[in-house]
């Protein structure tokens, strides 16, 4: 029988079969360390993470509205901003200054009003026996008040308080202007980290996504300030109190879609009904015409300049974002649902899949 003789090639090659395998293993190793600390650090720093993102929206707001008016006056961007932001400065100072008064008063009186009238509807369905065991299931006055008290606390995105909100709109404000004033220099930062033959590619994906949450915000911006201004001019009208501050609330949760009106709309009719079953009938009758006017005229006039997302995506996204990031998570969740689509079809259907399918969005201006 004759032996095998090895070769020295083959002894030679051994080693570096070795070598390429211990590398492999130490690369999936590493990456799975690297992809573990990626998801610490999202969970540990969600917060900071979701600040940015607000930051950068309002960058994005700050941006659209100086190029509009830029192209408009023919003037140089820089100009047009801050013309914009000396504007928007003398708007909410104005208006704060003005109406701030009557909406701390209406604010104060809202946290002893809702508690109240539960107390109220409690008293007035114990006559009814089916009534009465539902009636056991709603929260006692004092838990809907320590509710309200603690609703601000933790609606902050990063630091906790009603200070702690205040500081959260300062930084948003003061780091997106300075991501309006400069975004080329924040863009080329970022793109610099990307391989150089992916820098183009990416940097088509970033306008996509810059000009279609742009777009998106400035449109939702004037849903908020119809909704809220129909809101209170509507429930003055009805003879509703505090309708100041319920129209304020009703603009601002209007930024979320779907679960914003619900929330805004519960203590207007809670109050209404308070005073007669008539006027609570009449402040349902306000919201769902509010509504239905701005979801089949307001809505779709965006939705045709941005980006039309499913509208049960939008509610799953909200309850996924809420679960993970709270009430912050809720707020941010439809922007960064159409971030996270926009990069599904550039990125995964169009690059991988080679299918030629567009962004959910139309970028005509």
């Amino acid at each position: 029988m004759r032996a095998e003789v090895s070769s020295p090639e083959s002894h030679a090659a051994q080693p570096v079969i070795e070598r390429s395998f211990v590398q492999r293993v130490a690369i999936v190793y590493g990456l799975g360390v690297l992809f573990m600390l990626a998801l610490a650090a999202l969970w540990f720093g969600a917060d900071v993470l979701l600040l940015i993102f607000a930051c950068i929206l309002f960058a994005l707001l700050l941006h659209e509205l100086s190029r509009r008016l830029a192209n408009r006056l023919r003037c140089r961007r820089g100009i047009a901003l801050a013309i914009v932001v000396l504007v928007l400065l003398a708007v909410i100072g104005g208006g704060g200054a003005l109406m701030a008064p009557q909406i701390g008063e209406q604010a104060a009186k809202l946290g002893t009003v809702v508690p109240e009238t539960i107390e109220q509807l409690r008293a007035a369905v114990q006559k009814n026996a089916f009534l009465r065991s539902l009636a056991t299931d709603l929260p006692s006055s004092e838990q809907i008040r320590k509710q309200l008290l603690s609703l601000v606390p933790n609606a902050g995105l990063f630091f906790s308080g009603v200070l702690g909100a205040l500081g959260n709109v300062i930084i948003i404000a003061f780091v997106g202007l300075y991501f309006a004033a400069q975004p080329k220099v924040y863009v080329d930062g970022f793109v610099t980290l990307i391989p150089q033959a992916h820098r183009p590619r990416a940097r088509e994906v970033l306008d996509e996504i810059g000009r279609t949450l742009a777009q998106w915000l400035l449109g939702k911006s004037i849903s908020m300030v119809v909704v809220g201004c129909a809101t209170a001019i509507g429930l003055s009208l009805l003879g509703v109190p505090l309708a100041l501050i319920l129209g304020v609330i009703a603009g601002l949760l209007d930024f979320i879609p779907y679960v914003g009106p619900l929330m805004a709309g519960v203590p207007a009719v809670l109050i209404a009904f308070s005073i007669n079953p008539t006027l609570g009938v009449s402040t349902i009758a306000l919201f769902v015409a509010i509504q239905l006017l701005e979801g089949y005229l307001v809505s779709p006039l965006i939705e045709a300049k941005t980006v039309s997302l499913p509208p049960a995506l939008t509610v799953v996204m909200q309850l996924l974002f809420g679960a993970l990031f709270g009430l912050a998570g809720v707020a941010l969740a439809t922007p960064l649902s159409a971030v996270l689509m926009i990069l599904t079809v550039m990125l995964y259907v169009q690059d991988v899949l080679h299918d030629d399918v567009q962004p959910p969005s139309r970028t005509d201006s």
